[in-house]
């Protein structure tokens, strides 16, 4: 972030020249190239939002950051965020999210808030306010990681999470005359790191680091893990983010109605994620509620493939405390 700040701003004059300067690896969606900028691989048309993100946002105490690689149950993530968090003012029964996409709710600083020229006047929303981040640890901006705000990440099974995300650029593929990359492209690329927003060693890496330091600022969930054990991750999560539940709520099954709220085959039945298109990427809404199971890689990837990825990641995460099952029963 030091460097960062002393250099110029990033703008549609100057982006073309930063671009031929970075290195480049072809995105999963063929449209895109990915630019290795501050050690992440970021698509061309993000950098000028991740570098406004970066310059131009303040944190306040209060703040609560969703963080995650793509397609790493982020959304399920924002749901259950925001209903623990405004609790006291929306019910399960009147919550927002059953008209509105959690993607509207908790908005991406990088691909929405900052993707446009005139940065975004959050100073006026009632706290706790919620965003969402795909960056690195280390890249967030010093505010972020200098305040008191919290910040929720959580992690997906890898191979899932890349065949989640060829599946998902898949459903919304413009007809350009680009050809998306094939699952077995894809699947060489992340062997190397090369994914937006990996290497997935480092992002995750840089958040786990950051949990074990300061477990008081940041959250460390597993996806397999919340769908195991929802009621128990809620209660984790509303302590962590220092709104325990009450005995009474408990009793109320309070925890209950917010994990069925939710659920992921109530928030993809509800017309609101049935229907329409998110505004600045175009995806479908439809296309953030695909199957959402814990292993689903065994269906498009064979166990050689898994084998040889996860000795990778396990080579990448040697000595961090941190890792992550093969099989598909418990992947």
């Amino acid at each position: 972030m030091e460097e960062t700040s002393k250099m110029p701003p990033i703008t549609e004059e100057n982006l073309q020249e930063l671009l031929l300067a970075l290195p480049s690896e072809k995105n999963i969606d063929g449209t895109n190239s990915l630019y290795l900028y501050q050690g992440a691989w970021i698509p061309g048309f993000n950098l000028r939002g991740v570098d406004s993100f970066q310059r131009r946002f303040i944190a306040q105490d209060t703040d609560i950051i969703v963080a995650s690689m793509p397609k790493s149950g982020t959304t399920w993530l924002k749901a259950l965020a925001f209903s623990v968090a405004k609790r006291h003012i929306y019910g399960p029964r009147e919550s927002p999210l059953l008209s509105t996409s959690p993607h509207e709710l908790v908005r991406f600083f990088e691909t929405d808030l900052y993707s446009k020229d005139q940065p975004p006047d959050l100073e006026q929303l009632p706290p706790p306010r919620i965003f969402g981040c795909h960056s690195h640890y280390a890249n967030l901006p010093e505010s972020i990681r200098d305040s008191k705000c919290k910040v929720v990440y959580i992690c997906r099974n890898p191979l899932d999470q890349i065949v989640s995300f060829f599946q998902f650029a898949h459903k919304f593929k413009l007809d350009d005359g680009t050809s998306l990359l094939s699952l077995d492209e894809c699947y060489e690329n992340i062997c190397r790191g090369v994914q937006s927003q990996g290497p997935f060693w480092d992002n995750v890496l840089g958040y786990w680091k950051a949990s074990l330091e300061r477990p008081d600022k940041v959250l460390f969930l597993k996806y397999e893990e919340l769908k195991e054990d929802i009621v128990f991750n809620l209660k984790k999560l509303a302590e962590f983010l220092g709104l325990p539940f009450t005995d009474k709520e408990e009793k109320e099954g309070v925890i209950e109605e917010i994990s069925r709220l939710c659920s992921f085959d109530n928030l993809r039945n509800l017309e609101v994620n049935k229907n329409g298109v998110r505004p600045v990427s175009g995806a479908p809404n439809s296309a953030f509620f695909r199957k959402g199971e814990v292993g689903d890689w065994a269906n498009y990837l064979s166990p050689s493939m898994a084998e040889k990825f996860f000795n990778i990641v396990e080579e990448k995460l040697a000595g961090s405390g941190l890792s992550f099952k093969t099989s598909q029963e418990s992947a």
